[in-house]
């Protein structure tokens, strides 16, 4: 047994340097660039998974950026209009799952210990699709977050599995995070080089989705619009 703790100690300890590297590496990464990459994420989302994302009533999971993440929500606008609806993540207690609330401009929000908005006193819903930053991700499709392990208590709760999509950027790609039991591996992977999809836990980079793929096509009429004058 104290060979077994010693080992999940070591995993953390490791896996807490590669994060601080990695959260380091894209805080320090121009904001401009990082908002290039993320219009290349928007529309790679909207190629590979326009059946689903155009479905009325489908339910959007997503987070509020945090430390130069990708900001879903410009392409969150743009799906509200064909009927999507957006929800947020709620920290309800520590070591729980998260509750996801429904969320538009105009939701009375309440600022986190982190920083991060969230909202009140809108209905709970459970997301169809999840889109998760990551702080980094690996070959296997594994995801390394900030450590609190919610994500992967929410996925573990549910009894129905949703789609789940990394999105995020290619310099957080990692060999591999060293996955515990708990780890739950993503279904997809979209970064500003395309999107992946994970074959039996080994991420394949899908030639009709890579960027500058001829093949792609938008199932929405108008281009996703990237202003900042937007009301969050």
């Amino acid at each position: 047994m104290s060979n077994a703790l010693n080992s999940y100690q070591d995993i953390y300890k490791r896996r807490k340097l590669l994060r601080d590297d990695l959260i380091s590496r894209r805080v320090s990464t121009d904001i401009e660039i990082i908002r290039s990459w993320n219009v290349l994420i928007d529309k790679n989302l909207l190629s590979a998974f326009s059946g689903f994302l155009s479905l009325k009533n489908i339910v959007l999971g997503l987070c509020w950026p945090f430390k130069h993440e990708y900001d879903g929500r410009f392409l969150a606008r743009r799906l509200r209009l064909n009927g999507t609806l957006t929800a947020l993540p709620v920290i309800v207690h520590k070591d729980e799952p998260l509750q996801f609330r429904s969320w538009k401009p105009g939701d009375r929000m309440k600022i986190g210990s982190l920083g991060i908005k969230y909202p009140i006193d809108t209905e709970l819903l459970t997301p169809d699709i999840y889109l998760l930053p990551f702080v980094g991700f690996d070959q296997n499709g594994y995801r390394l977050g900030y450590g609190g392990g919610y994500f992967d208590r929410t996925l573990a709760s549910l009894t129905k599995k949703p789609l789940v999509i990394g999105v995020g950027h290619e310099i957080s790609k990692i060999k591999t995070i060293e996955p515990l039991a708990h780890d739950i591996a993503m279904d997809y992977v979209v970064t500003e080089l395309g999107v992946y999809k994970n074959n039996d836990k080994s991420l394949d980079l899908l030639n009709d989705f890579k960027r500058g793929s001829n093949d792609q096509k938008h199932v929405f009429s108008s281009p996703v619009c990237y202003q900042d004058q937007f009301l969050f």
